[in-house]
């Protein structure tokens, strides 16, 4: 990337929304990632009245069919960033694998929320662990193994664990789970030796995610926790409120949260993934730079979603404290969907799950599906815990979903 392409001074932080700007040109925002979470980004400024443009390089990509411009090149094109920043008033990102120097030249020319340096650190584990560590918020026990020495020197409480790629992992992607020290030298061997972190492997009671937003300001907002159930990791289902929580974990969760948010000067919505062990206790997981899949229910069962909230984040326009309506279910749909038991494509159900009361298709306008692949999700909202927890279930049952 010729990074001299981006280059001059920060313009000011756009205020206002509105189809005209400030300066009488068209307010525009613009997102690296043309996925499911830039589609719904888009939707939200849309609805404020902001033109949109997305940078991504598959030219089918959700969020690029409904900008209202789509820069088709890698992240790391001079040409394509030029051009971003050349529309855009204001970049944010809707996922935690673009590159951080590329965030850094688009810095040079538009404000950037969330900024590089703090991207940086949610994309490599070690690094995110030691950012937990610094805001004393407990995490599980972890080695770092980057050289055969580190390994041999891996320490008996680890094991067994779960061996873990420093950099680009999600979904469970790049993570092996390792019984003994033989399974530990042949994982990372199948890993390719890259860097990676081995966490001792913990007795789980179950998973949580909290979502924050924090402007420049340093003011900052959070939804109630959402309890979530992965399987083959990937999040299968979000329930709010979080059935088995507490209410002395959803406050030590959600300070965890913004400490880890403010000790970042983070700029935008994150998410933060904590597991509930056997004993009670909280122990962070991980964090996302974004909108997160555990938070898609907010479009329905929320005054405010968590992207409208990535917009007032970026724009500085008024961060509200967002309400929960209604308690909600949400079913992720996976393209293992489309295919019945003999691997023959059809469509799913819809007309089923639509006739339940409280029930809100979202699909991604993806073009192909595949065993896997995040295609929709559904969200189901009712005036009580129990009445939108039996319509979730039903959902899952026309669709041949497994239940929870």
């Amino acid at each position: 990337m010729d990074a001299a392409a981006v280059t001059s001074s920060p313009s000011t932080p756009v205020l206002l929304p509105g189809v005209v700007g400030p300066s009488g040109q068209p307010t525009t925002l613009g997102v690296m990632g043309g996925g499911q979470l830039g589609r719904m980004f888009v939707h939200a400024a849309q609805t404020l009245g902001y033109r949109t443009v997305v940078l991504d390089p598959d030219p089918s990509s959700p969020a690029g069919l409904v900008a209202h411009a789509h820069i088709a090149t890698s992240y790391l094109d001079g040409t394509g960033l030029f051009g971003l920043a050349g529309m855009a008033d204001a970049i944010t990102t809707e996922f935690e694998n673009v590159p951080a120097e590329a965030l850094h030249a688009l810095a040079a020319q538009r404000p950037v929320a969330p900024g590089a340096a703090a991207v940086a650190v949610c994309q490599d584990r070690a690094a995110e662990k030691a950012h937990f560590m610094a805001c004393s918020v407990a995490c599980a026990p972890h080695a770092l193994i980057e050289t055969p020495e580190q390994l041999a020197a891996v320490p008996d409480r680890l094991l067994p664990g779960i061996l873990k790629t420093t950099r680009m992992g999600y979904d469970g992607k790049g993570q092996i789970r390792v019984t003994s020290r033989e399974d530990l030298e042949a994982a990372w061997l199948d890993l390719k030796q890259v860097s990676c972190v081995l966490e001792a492997r913990l007795s789980l009671a179950f998973e949580v995610s909290v979502i924050v937003a924090r402007n420049a300001a340093g003011e900052v907002v959070h939804y109630p926790l959402q309890q979530n159930l992965h399987r083959d990791g990937i999040l299968a289902v979000t329930t709010v409120p979080a059935p088995d929580l507490t209410p002395a974990l959803q406050a030590q969760a959600i300070t965890a949260a913004e400490t880890i948010a403010a000790r970042l000067g983070y700029v935008g919505v994150l998410c933060v993934e904590f597991f509930v062990l056997q004993d009670g206790s909280l122990v962070v997981n991980e964090m996302a730079p974004r909108p997160h899949n555990s938070g898609h229910y907010t479009i329905d069962a929320c005054d405010v979603s968590q992207f409208e909230l990535q917009v007032r984040a970026m724009c500085n326009l008024p961060l509200v404290a967002p309400r929960l309506h209604s308690p909600t279910v949400m079913l992720n749909l996976l393209g293992d969907l489309w295919f019945d038991a003999e691997g023959r494509e059809h469509t799913p159900n819809w007309s089923g799950v639509l006739a339940l009361p409280g029930v809100h298709l979202h699909l991604y306008g993806k073009h192909a599906a595949r065993p896997g692949r995040k295609m929709g999700h559904l969200t189901c909202t009712a005036a009580t815990e129990e009445q939108v927890r039996q319509t979730g279930l039903r959902a899952a049952h026309i669709l041949g979903l497994s239940r929870w």
